[in-house]
Parts: C-alpha cells; sequence; structure tokens
C-alpha cells in the first residue's frame, strides 16, 4: 500500500483532526521512516533498520532556523497556529538533541506565538531517558501511545523493541503524575493470518483498567485516515469509537475522539 512521508523539517500548517491548526516538525530523516516501532498501521510504512544509514537526524541549529524562518513568516501574515507538534517520520525522542530541540522551539512559540502550544506525540518507549523525560514535562500536550492493554495485541500491532511490555509501558507512564494524554489507535482486521482487534469488550476493559492506573489528563481515541503498510487492517466505525469513548468518560476520563 502507498505510504507518507515527510519531506520537510518543518511542515504544515495543516488542519490535524486532534490538535487543530498544527504546525508540524519532523526530525527524522525525510526520505525513509526512522523508529524503533514497527506499527502495522503506521502512515509512514514499515520500519526497515538496513536503511538506518548516514546522517539520521537533523542538526538542533538547522531545527530552530528553519523553525524561526517558518514562525516569522506566519507571524508576518497573521497566520498564528493552534500548535507546534513534532511528529514526521518516526519517533521524535530518538533525537538525540530532543531536549534542547524542546527548549529551542519553547522559545520561539514565547517569542512568536505565545497562545499556541508545543505537542509532542510519542510512542512512550524512551521515557525512562532522562533528558526525554524532562523534554516531555515541558511541553502543553504531552501524547502518548497505548494501543493495548494485552501483551499480545500490543506486539501484534506496535511491533515493539525486545522486553518491550504493557507492564513497563504502564509504570513509565505512571512517572508522569497524570501530566500526560494518553493516544490510542483502535483498528481491526488481519495481519500474517492473524485477527487484530483492539476494540473488543475484553481489550477496552483492559485499556480502562490501566487508564484507571495511568491516570492521564486526556484520552485521544482514533482510528487510520490514510493507507497502512498491511492492506487487511480496517478503520473502525465512528460509532463504534464513540462507544468505546462513552465508556472511558463513565469510568471519569476526558476523552477527544477522532474520525
Amino acid at each position: 500500500m502507498p505510504v507518507f512521508l515527510f519531506d520537510k523539517i518543518i511542515f504544515g500548517p495543516v488542519k490535524s483532526r486532534r490538535l487543530g491548526v498544527s504546525l508540524g516538525i519532523n526530525l527524522l530523516p525525510l526520505d525513509y521512516k526512522y523508529c524503533n516501532f514497527d506499527c502495522i498501521y503506521c502512515e509512514c510504512g514499515r520500519t526497515y533498520k538496513n536503511k538506518f544509514k548516514g546522517k539520521k537526524f537533523h542538526d538542533r541549529t538547522e531545527v530552530k532556523q528553519r523553525l524561526e524562518e517558518v514562525l516569522n513568516k506566519m507571524k508576518s501574515e497573521n497566520n498564528p497556529p493552534d500548535v507546534i507538534t513534532f511528529a514526521g517520520n518516526g519517533e521524535p525522542t530518538m533525537h538525540p538533541d530532543f531536549e534542547g530541540i524542546i527548549d529551542d522551539t519553547v522559545e520561539l512559540r514565547n517569542k512568536y506565538f505565545p497562545e499556541a502550544e508545543i505537542a509532542v506525540l510519542s510512542n512512550s518507549t524512551l521515557i525512562r531517558k532522562k533528558t526525554v523525560f524532562k523534554a516531555l514535562n515541558k511541553v502543553d500536550e504531552n501524547i502518548l501511545k497505548l494501543d493495548s492493554a494485552n501483551d499480545a495485541t500490543l506486539k501484534l500491532i506496535n511491533n515493539p523493541p525486545a522486553g518491550f511490555t504493557v507492564s513497563k509501558l504502564t509504570e513509565n507512564l505512571k512517572l508522569f503524575n497524570g501530566k500526560l494524554t494518553v493516544q490510542t489507535m483502535f483498528i481491526t482486521g488481519t495481519y500474517n493470518g492473524k485477527s487484530v482487534d483492539n476494540t473488543s469488550n475484553k481489550e477496552v476493559e483492559g485499556w480502562i483498567n490501566l487508564l484507571k492506573e495511568i491516570k492521564p489528563e486526556k484520552v485521544m481515541i482514533y482510528t487510520i485516515e490514510r493507507d497502512t503498510p498491511s492492506a487487511n487492517i480496517k478503520k473502525v466505525i465512528p460509532d463504534k469509537l464513540y462507544t468505546i469513548a462513552d465508556k472511558a468518560k463513565k469510568a471519569g476520563f476526558k476523552v477527544q475522539v477522532s474520525v
């Protein structure tokens, strides 16, 4: 299936289903996906580690320069973003200067658009890294992935690094003491001959129980929008997403649904 890669360090602004008018920052390579997950639904395609070659990351100084150029232009055009979002072609927290780049972004946001928020979309794998943890506590929207409460389902959907378990993920997410947003991609279908479905009653019940442990400020639930690298992955219908959202709301969580 076709895949989508961001071909610039700074991209947009675009209209985000979850965040509004979003100016994106891609810290990863422009010609291939760089991630420690290999999610079967990822719009950027599969993770091929044999492609991890040469210069993997954009320099901190270049990111700051490009961001200031775009923000300055947006300011002159009176075109404010709602949010500046770290996303792009893989996992942004893998950048070795991630904390410094967050500091630069906070500085430029305060200079040009102090009302805008800063968001990070992360797969939650590097929370234990001190600099990453500090950086994520500096942003307005710390948005962290939790696609299943079941190890087998998480492994099937996300293909995480060896040793990455739901239990470890939960303990890491709890370190934020509630200062985070949990994001969950709901999908159905098949992959490599196996059924994929994190929308079942058992899956949703386990997911809500984990939310009760993590205590996030907000929960974002959504489903696929673009093509996926796995042809048999299916989009979840809106009614199903809203049913899941209602269950989470009854458990006491603020929930945002994107369809």
